[in-house]
């Protein structure tokens, strides 16, 4: 019989990070071990995690890394530190025999430590284009898992292997669509456009959308999700519309996908596996501040694939959007096949293969 292992997962800082975390977590406590999440003190951490009470979870404060010539390297540095110390001490807490970062600058002082303290150490990249804080935190890793395939190049001579993003479980079975509808005050017999920028929000995508939905047929409706700190300024954009429901966090994506007949997204890597994993349509408008332009990269997996259509925020104005959606939602034929390549995207035992491949070092050590 498997021994039971304890994984410290640091997941923290945004959606992309914490729900594949949490996903992973899941996978682990049904498999018979132990998970602790680490996640940041940001708000959206806190909102995020607060309908899964049955995870345990940590708080570590946020270092971001600072451009490397910058005065601010000194302070960071100091940081980084004592968030190594802190991070020992909540390893040795509970106890735990290995550490899994899921992505960015938070993964680095908890792997960074269980890499010091001799535990099995890991690294999650769910983008085409890691982060370079990933090519950094990789160094002190047993094995990396990858999201997408193109990302093995960055990697070069070092043990890796496709596993795909995880998913939160609750995503293994989206709920019937007018009792998903109604839950949002929609119709469900109404073609619906489900709009998220992400769990921090997309200023200038929100406004786009809510500008482009003044000329969408009549019959169409729109689940929004701005963000907290954007819902109420789209609230007033949208205002007088017809089927236009404003939220600034959304705890039910499951319900949101089943009633979508078309998504327009950033194109962040956990929102696009999602996405894969309903077999949605989407739209795809990249984050253009994004490091390394990384989710441009993951937005060319999916068209090439024909399971999306990305257009560059600067080519986008609301008449174009506008006509873009009209002509995905008027023509089945073509949302068919986007759906079906969607779906061939998405890998929906991404979180067993993460937790087996944990288990495997275990078992070869």
């Amino acid at each position: 019989m498997l021994k039971s292992r304890k994984l410290l997962i640091a997941c923290g800082g945004t959606g992309g990070h914490l729900f594949p975390g949490i996903a992973v977590a899941e996978a682990m406590e049904a498999r018979g071990h132990e998970a602790l999440l680490l996640i940041s003190e940001k708000p959206v951490d806190a909102e995020a995690s607060a309908k899964y009470a049955r995870l345990r979870f940590a708080t570590l404060p946020a270092v971001a890394k600072p451009p490397t010539l910058s005065p601010r390297m000194l302070p960071f540095l100091w940081r980084l530190w004592k968030s190594v110390r802190h991070c020992k001490r909540v390893i040795h807490a509970f106890g735990a025999d290995a550490v899994l970062g899921m992505g960015g600058f938070t993964s680095l002082p908890p792997v960074y430590a269980g890499h010091v303290l001799g535990l099995k150490t890991f690294i999650h990249d769910s983008n085409a284009r890691p982060g370079r804080a990933n090519v950094l935190t990789s160094r002190f890793c047993d094995r990396i898992f990858l999201g997408l395939e193109a990302a093995g190049a960055f990697f070069p001579g070092r043990a890796s292997v496709v596993t795909g993003t995880p998913a939160r479980a609750e995503m293994a079975q989206l709920p019937e669509r007018a009792s998903a509808a109604a839950s949002f005050g929609l119709d469900g017999g109404r073609p619906t456009v489900v709009i998220t920028g992400g769990s921090q929000g997309a200023r200038r995508l929100n406004e786009l959308c809510a500008q482009a939905a003044a000329t969408w047929p009549p019959d169409v409706q729109v689940l929004h999700i701005a963000g907290t700190s954007d819902c109420a300024r789209v609230t007033q954009i949208a205002a007088g519309r017809d089927g236009y429901q404003v939220l600034g966090f959304c705890d039910q994506m499951p319900s949101a996908y089943a009633i979508a007949d078309l998504i327009i997204a950033r194109a962040g890597a956990s929102s696009l596996t999602e996405i894969a994993l309903a077999g949605r349509p989407s739209i795809l408008v990249p984050y253009p501040f994004a490091a390394d332009d990384h989710q441009t990269r993951n937005a060319e997996v999916y068209a090439r694939a024909g399971a999306a259509v990305l257009v560059q925020e600067r080519e986008l104005d609301a008449d174009k959007l506008a006509a873009l959606a009209t002509s995905i939602l008027r023509d089945p034929a073509a949302r068919s096949r986007m759906s079906q390549a969607a779906s061939s995207l998405g890998i929906a035992d991404a979180a067993e293969r993460v937790c087996a491949a944990i288990e495997t070092t275990f078992s070869a050590a």
